[in-house]
């Protein structure tokens, strides 16, 4: 279950992170990708900035509590091989599918985030080897369970 709680750990610091973008101000939200329009509404004092990165720090620390239980580093959570899998999907999907959608999409923030391509690349890469430590890892569990 190694993989899980790497997967976990990773999951957790990008969680951290999110929360450390909130206090981080706007240069922040720009360096992590969130774009100028979100970064310019922090700096307005907007709450809508902070409640979405808050939203996406807590479903990222949920994912990894799942990752956790996986691993049985925590109690068993209810649905743990079905939420492991989609949470696999998901990191492998954003790894795969962000610099093919950034660079086909046609809008101004798309456009944003293909001008800032080092980023998209680093980011993608981390999405993959975290979904593969998800999906490695989930595979692991679903065959000892079966065995």
């Amino acid at each position: 279950m190694k993989l899980l709680t790497i997967a976990g750990i990773c999951t957790a610091l990008a969680s951290v992170t999110h929360l450390m973008i909130i206090v981080g101000g706007g240069n922040w939200y720009r360096f992590f990708g969130a774009g100028e329009q979100m970064a310019t509404m922090q700096e307005q004092g907007s709450s809508y900035t902070a409640m979405v990165t808050f939203i996406i720090a807590c479903i990222l620390a949920l994912w990894s509590l799942y990752a956790f239980s996986g691993a049985k580093i925590i109690a068993k959570l209810p649905f743990t091989k079905s939420i492991l899998t989609i949470v696999s999907l998901i990191f492998l999907a954003r790894g795969l599918l962000a610099i093919p959608v950034v660079i086909l999409a046609d809008s101004p923030y798309m456009a944003e985030l293909a001008s800032n391509m080092d980023f998209m690349i680093i980011s993608s890469l981390i999405c993959l080897i975290i979904g593969s430590c998800y999906a490695l890892g989930t595979y692991q569990l679903m065959r000892e369970v079966n065995s």
